[in-house]
């Protein structure tokens, strides 16, 4: 018993002196009990980093994030201003100039592959094993981008103005747009800004062939004509009624277009569920939102995909990169994080490891259909980089702003304006 005794306090005073010498060990914790960089209980000081993101909506939601960063790990980050749509431009410039953010938004598409050499490999990152599957931007295999979350957009109707069983197909969608301007109301708005105008009406066409991508590489390559599908040709329908019906979009700014949709005005707008953003202050309408597909050819789905990822400049410094790292996964694992991304920003999450249990209207309507699979793709990353901004918008600016041009004539301006950007 006496030798037992003493084996038992031998290992009882071993374990201790082991466990004193973890306290006092000189980086002040014992190996692997840390927590990472990033991750809520986080000490470590850490490089400073920037941001710069091509969603004005989220802007001051992320300036606000960022404080709260700063608060909780004593790191700092910077925010950069987003730059709409001229974003990208703005982007390339700093990137060639080794100026760049150490982190910043890219949209999937052409627009990634100009840029993927500027994009850190997150394959490693511990944040990314809770990417939805299929939603992480990925080049050559490796997962480059983590996804902002989901979108989708349509018709955003208000349901005391509009029954989405009137507006099924181009015969029904004709006559209500009747009904409502005879009424007095703006019957369905779009506005200046060039997504707003073309780009995302563009979309359905596009997502309503056998295979988008086979027809935007054929179209790239001049093989098919949007002017000579028969998709296009009823969105140049589409648009005429828009045309006769609504007020010209050449005089109508984003900001403009939701005020008079939240006041009545209007009867449906063009619009994806980010356009809650503009109409969160005027909560007596949150019971009137719906969101319908736009019938093109019959369509009864909303258009869903990922708009933006979050990307790390791989041109940063190596604590740069650890830096925004370290955000990204405080971003995406934190209940700071997870709660801003969801409740702040608005966003659908396109992470396994989030809620989504206080959608506002709107997204509850995209994250109900993505559920059910009720969606047709986003197109419009596939594009052309810069196209929508620097070739099909002037050909809708020009479409609107002369009342004699039709819509047909609009797709054969656009197969122009594709033809040069496509070289």
């Amino acid at each position: 018993m006496r030798q037992v005794k003493k084996i038992v306090g031998l290992l009882t005073a071993t374990a201790l002196i082991a466990v004193m010498a973890g306290c006092g060990s000189s980086n002040g914790s014992t190996s692997g009990s840390s927590p990472a960089p990033g991750s809520p209980g986080a000490t470590q000081k850490l490089k400073k980093i920037s941001i710069f993101q091509s969603k004005v909506e989220i802007a001051g939601p992320l300036e606000a994030l960022a404080k709260k960063y700063t608060s909780e790990t004593g790191n700092e980050v910077e925010v950069w201003g987003s730059a709409g749509d001229a974003y990208l431009t703005q982007l390339q410039a700093k990137l060639t100039a080794n100026q760049g953010p150490t982190i910043f938004s890219t949209s999937p598409g052409p627009t990634a592959e100009k840029l993927k050499s500027y994009f850190y490999d997150l394959s490693n990152e511990p944040y990314t094993k809770f990417v939805a599957p299929n939603m992480a931007l990925k080049v050559d295999g490796k997962v480059v981008g983590i996804p902002y979350g989901v979108e989708g957009f349509g018709l955003v109707y208000n349901k005391d103005l509009v029954d989405p069983k009137n507006v099924t197909d181009l015969a029904s969608f004709t006559s209500t747009m009747e009904k409502l301007k005879a009424d007095g109301k703006n019957p369905l708005s779009l506005s200046q800004e060039a997504f707003f105008l073309i780009g995302h009406i563009l979309n359905t066409p596009f997502a309503l062939q056998q295979d988008p991508q086979a027809f935007i590489d054929k179209l790239n390559k001049g093989e098919v004509k949007m002017a000579t599908t028969k998709e296009f040709q009823e969105l140049a329908k589409f648009l005429d009624v828009i045309k006769a019906n609504s007020k010209n979009p050449m005089e109508v700014k984003y900001d403009t277009q939701m005020g008079d949709f939240a006041t009545g005005k209007t009867a449906m707008v063009h619009q994806g569920n980010w356009s809650y953003g503009m109409l969160k202050d005027y909560k007596s309408m949150d019971p009137k939102l719906g969101m319908m597909a736009f019938p093109l050819m019959g369509n009864k789905k909303i258009a869903v995909g990922v708009a933006s990822d979050w990307v790390i400049n791989s041109k940063a410094s190596p604590d740069e990169i650890k830096a925004a790292s370290a955000f990204l996964n405080w971003l995406f694992t934190s209940d700071s994080g997870k709660n801003a991304i969801v409740k702040e920003f608005k966003f659908i999450p396109a992470m396994t490891n989030m809620e989504a249990n206080e959608l506002d209207p709107l997204s509850k309507v995209v994250f109900e259909a993505t559920k059910s699979g009720q969606t047709i793709p986003w197109t419009h990353p596939l594009f052309p980089a810069n196209i929508v901004v620097n070739d099909l918008a002037p050909a809708a600016q020009e479409y609107f702003l002369k009342k004699d041009m039709t819509g047909q004539q609009l797709l054969e301006k656009l197969d122009a304006a594709w033809a040069k950007a496509a070289k």
